[in-house]
């Protein structure tokens, strides 16, 4: 802390032995002499209080062992961006003939080449810099004015990930010298933003992609700082605690990818805010806890005018367990690609009969899918996965009033909503025979007896049964079974399950025509069931 003083210390990022902090105070802690700094530690594991010393607050931490005094000579406040650069970019002397072995020294570490070619001369002359990493150097500023600008003004890609920049402010300060710079990594930087709106510089004019993983950016901040981002097209927030709080106006209609991954306040209604940014290409929602989408803008077999330009949607690792959510996404006017790993929906081992059975479903579900979880659709499986999909559940069909003449072909409500594409399946390959009917499919229509565990979740005791039920059963006849078990009416009762492979989740059984087999209820699971 050489040339810090401590009046402009607080809230600098700092790195004590590895590890980052923030200095929240710096002055005199009695008894004990001399000057301290109090830091909260990034990781709360490494601290011993939450600010206070002896009945004495003198800071505020978010985790009681999130702090530390720690002496000044003992924190490194890090170093200028340009420092950086010439640390990790330099070239040492050596012969410069064409053919002859040079050495590069890329991170203090030296490499030797054969030949001065045009790749080393960019690497390290600063000036032809254009792609740089420069994650985990400890770089805190801009350093001297314009010395960016006249050392490296040619840098286009820039990963500042995990330093130790402390404001936005900062940021510009670098990026204002950078008039080419297209891509800037500033992930896990716990940046300070600007409660208002920065003035408008012309300073990321060309900036395109943008990401802000672990910062702590709020929503709020993120439209704030975005009026100053007028070409961007990539926006990363992974991990801030995002709460879609309103409506972009005038900012973001360009971002083409979105990537709200982790923030586990996101839910369908702040979903609906950002639906209509008009080049929105990928939007990437994994581990957001998201279980439920509805578009009301659109009835059944109808486009939602919501996110008119998605093509790519990415929902892995979240709560999913319903087939409304998929009959939605069928409603998106362009989605081609889809990931949706590690959902209860989706939870059965990959090489099962399970997981072919929930891939070809939502094939059949969403007739736009050219890519699911990664891997093509190609135009015979489609083919196959539709075809199957209309005898498994023609049968339903018929008893919901489904014909084979289109004059008497009324099928209910309740069918067309859990089935949005059947109708348009008879279009394309004709209304499925009483015949078809017969034919046990060997991924859908298998039946087989399933032990199950029952549990009463209103009797003190909660005692578990164990009983065998045909995967085919419908969950309104296994009500019915377990009405006159308990004496209990069946409109009053609710199921649901957990299963051995997804622990800590419950999946409702919420529609009384669906079979055991639809919600993936496989033996050993235990049936839930509430009155």
């Amino acid at each position: 802390m050489s040339d810090t003083g401590t009046s402009d210390v607080i809230g600098r990022r700092v790195e004590v032995n590895g590890e980052l902090a923030t200095v929240r105070f710096s002055g005199i802690v009695p008894p004990v002499a001399g000057l301290w700094l109090g830091v909260e530690w990034d990781n709360p594991e490494r601290g011993k209080h939450d600010g206070s010393h002896e009945g004495t607050v003198y800071f505020k931490c978010r985790h009681p062992t999130g702090g530390s005094f720690i002496r000044p000579n003992k924190v490194n406040f890090g170093i200028d961006f340009l420092t950086a650069v010439k640390n990790r970019y330099i070239l040492e002397d050596g012969p410069e003939e064409d053919g002859k072995e040079q050495v590069v020294v890329i991170g203090n570490k030296p490499v030797e080449t054969i030949g001065f070619d045009s790749v080393i001369k960019q690497q390290s002359e600063l000036s032809k810099l254009q792609d740089i990493s420069l994650r985990s150097c400890a770089v805190s500023g801009a350093g001297d004015k314009g010395g960016i600008a006249k050392a490296c003004p040619n840098i286009r890609k820039i990963d500042l990930s995990k330093n130790l920049l402390s404001s936005w402010e900062e940021v510009i300060c670098i990026a204002d010298q950078l008039q080419h710079l297209e891509v800037l990594n500033l992930s896990e930087n716990k940046l300070k933003f600007p409660s208002v709106s920065p003035p408008l510089t012309g300073t990321f004019s060309s900036l395109k992609v943008l990401v802000l993983n672990r910062t702590g950016i709020t929503w709020a901040e993120v439209l704030q700082c975005a009026s100053a981002w007028p070409v961007l097209e990539e926006l990363y927030l992974e991990s801030d605690n995002i709460c879609i709080s309103e409506r972009p106006t005038d900012v973001l209609q360009m971002v083409k990818l979105l990537d709200l991954s982790s923030n586990q306040s996101i839910d369908e209604n702040q979903l609906f805010l950002i639906a209509y940014l008009p080049r929105l290409e990928q939007l990437i929602l994994s581990n957001t806890g998201i279980s439920s989408i509805h578009f009301p803008d659109a009835e059944i077999g109808c486009k939602t005018s919501m996110f008119p330009s998605l093509q790519y949607l990415v929902v892995n690792d979240n709560r999913i367990s319903q087939w409304s959510f998929i009959n939605e996404l069928e409603k998106l006017q362009r989605l081609q690609a889809l990931s949706c790993l590690r959902n209860p929906l989706t939870a059965a081992s990959p090489d099962s009969k399970e997981a072919q059975t929930t891939r070809q479903l939502i094939i059949a579900k969403i007739g736009q899918l050219k890519t699911l979880n990664k891997c093509e659709v190609l135009p015979e499986e489609r083919r196959g996965a539709e075809l199957d999909y209309r005898k498994a559940f023609g049968s339903d069909w018929k008893k919901a009033g489904g014909h084979q003449d289109p004059d008497k072909n009324r099928p209910s409500e309740d069918f067309l909503a859990a089935h949005p594409r059947f109708q348009l399946l008879c279009l394309k390959y004709g209304a499925p025979e009483d015949a078809e009917f017969q034919i046990q499919q060997p991924f859908m229509l298998k039946n087989q007896l399933l032990t199950l565990k029952i549990k009463y979740l209103n009797e003190m005791d909660q005692k578990v049964l164990e009983k065998q039920l045909p995967d085919s059963m419908t969950v309104q006849k296994v009500k019915g079974l377990l009405s006159r078990l308990l004496k209990v009416p069946v409109s009053e009762l609710q199921l649901s399950y957990e299963s051995p492979k997804m622990p800590g989740r419950e999946i409702i059984l919420e529609n009384d025509l669906q079979s055991l087999q639809f919600y993936s209820v496989e033996s050993g699971d235990c049936l839930l069931v509430r009155w």
